[in-house]
């Protein structure tokens, strides 16, 4: 989580964590709020040692939705060729580990 807070923070988000009342959502999935430019992104993190599949992105993609945000964004170690696509289509950013260290890296 520190990682990608200062991967947002570099390129120019406000990072702050989710403040959602309990009772919208009985298990909530956004693990930060990514601000910039007045386009608010919320974020989720999963930290995985195996590939994220279409279902995870779709659960982010409804989450989003349903608190009525748009162009959420995913964390994770991999995502398979389906999440890649899904993802495309609603226009949901993912962010592979890897890149979040090259990023800080320079």
């Amino acid at each position: 989580m520190e990682l990608a807070i200062r991967y947002f923070m570099r390129r120019g988000y406000r990072v702050d964590k989710p403040r959602f009342d309990e009772s919208y959502s009985r298990n909530p999935r956004i693990d930060l709020i990514a601000t910039k430019q007045n386009r608010v992104h919320p974020v989720m993190i999963k930290n995985w040692k195996r590939t994220v599949g279409v279902n995870v992105v779709i659960s982010l993609d409804k989450e989003s939705q349903d608190k009525g945000f748009s162009n959420p964004m995913l964390v994770a170690e991999k995502f398979s060729e389906h999440a890649k696509a899904y993802a495309n289509r609603r226009g949901i950013i993912l962010i592979t580990k890897s890149e979040i260290i090259r990023e800080l890296m320079r």
